[in-house]
């Protein structure tokens, strides 16, 4: 008698060995929605935002490959390091050595933006000494977590921002402006959307190009997230401005994400492999894992640009050099697919 293939189990993966009975599950079968964008860009978190929560820091010459796997995978926006303080962020205190060894990657990746976080203007500088093209800048939407955060107020933030982002502008840099607990703050509570806005709205009046709204906790659902981008509609902010960054600490990422989209969203933060959480706020856990993301953006039949085949392959080798599985449910399922 003849055994039906059987699905890829849990311990398959990173640390995992091929089911030779398994089923090849490839890409997923398309079923495009009129209602969605027909094409995404995902803004590549992983060599920054997940990295930076290691214990340890990573080897430089592994970032520069993390790097250079995902921009070979297809992804056209990685956000590469940061140039905050080391006594803040110690495991990315080699920006320095990091940024030459990417300088040739948008030569062998037309298009390929390596946008880099930078705190106050002494980080600007060391950005453009490094011939950064693209910055960021980090404000929150409640008051204890900016002091937490950046050991200052929300407006006191803002006003530090304000000549990082004009100098940018200047220099010919755009800033992207991450808006953090937009939804839920674990010593505030609910944040009310009135405030939230009006955060946002500060930060585009700076000369931020595109606000991106984080749900740091990731305390959202999706009914949450459209009326938070409804209200920024109402405020005249057009739907192309904004982009969303969910965490999936209850599971709701993916949900969050499809709302977002069916509001207009067509830029979409997300962390190869789910690496990430926040340091700075320990109720939060890893970031929407790109993969899982691309698996269901191509399931909507929505372009993405990105080959997820080579890129699961990317997070199984990463989840090797950090020595443990990647969260990644599509990782997960794939990756003895893909190696």
């Amino acid at each position: 008698m003849t055994t039906a293939p059987t699905a890829p189990t849990s311990s398959d993966g990173p640390s995992g060995v091929r089911d030779p009975d398994a089923v090849d599950l490839g890409l997923p079968d398309a079923v495009p929605d009129p209602a969605l964008p027909t094409r995404v860009r995902i803004h590549e978190v992983g060599p920054r935002d997940g990295l930076q929560n290691e214990k340890s820091a990573v080897p430089v010459e592994v970032k520069a490959e993390f790097i250079e796997r995902l921009a070979a995978a297809g992804l056209a926006t990685v956000e590469a390091t940061s140039f905050v303080h080391p006594k803040w962020v110690p495991q990315l205190a080699d920006a320095e050595e990091l940024m030459p060894r990417l300088a040739r990657l948008p030569e062998r990746h037309p298009g390929l933006r390596l946008p880099v976080l930078v705190p106050n203007e002494r980080g600007l500088d060391r950005a453009l000494a490094h011939h950064a093209t693209d910055i960021a800048v980090f404000a929150s939407a409640t008051e204890t977590f900016a002091r937490r955060n950046l050991n200052r107020s929300a407006d006191e933030a803002m006003e530090m921002f304000r000549p990082v982002v004009g100098r940018a502008a200047e220099a010919g840099v755009p800033t992207r402006g991450y808006l953090s607990m937009c939804f839920g703050d674990p010593w505030e509570g609910p944040v009310p959307q009135s405030q939230v806005i009006d955060f946002g709205l500060r930060l585009l009046d700076l000369g931020c190009t595109e606000l991106s709204l984080g749900d740091t906790i990731g305390v959202a659902t999706p009914g949450q997230v459209t009326a938070l981008l409804q209200g920024f509609t109402r405020a005249g902010v057009p739907i192309e401005r904004i982009a969303v960054h969910f965490h999936d600490t209850y599971g709701q990422a993916l949900a969050n994400t499809l709302a977002a989209l069916r509001s207009g969203v067509s830029t979409v933060d997300a962390s190869a492999g789910g690496l990430g959480g926040c340091p700075y706020a320990k109720s939060a856990t890893g970031n929407l894992a790109t993969e899982d993301l691309v698996w269901m953006l191509h399931g909507l039949g929505i372009e993405t640009g990105v080959d997820l085949r080579a890129l699961v392959a990317t997070s199984g080798w990463m989840a090797r050099q950090l020595g443990r599985p990647s969260p990644s449910r599509a990782v997960q399922a794939l990756f003895h697919q893909s190696a």
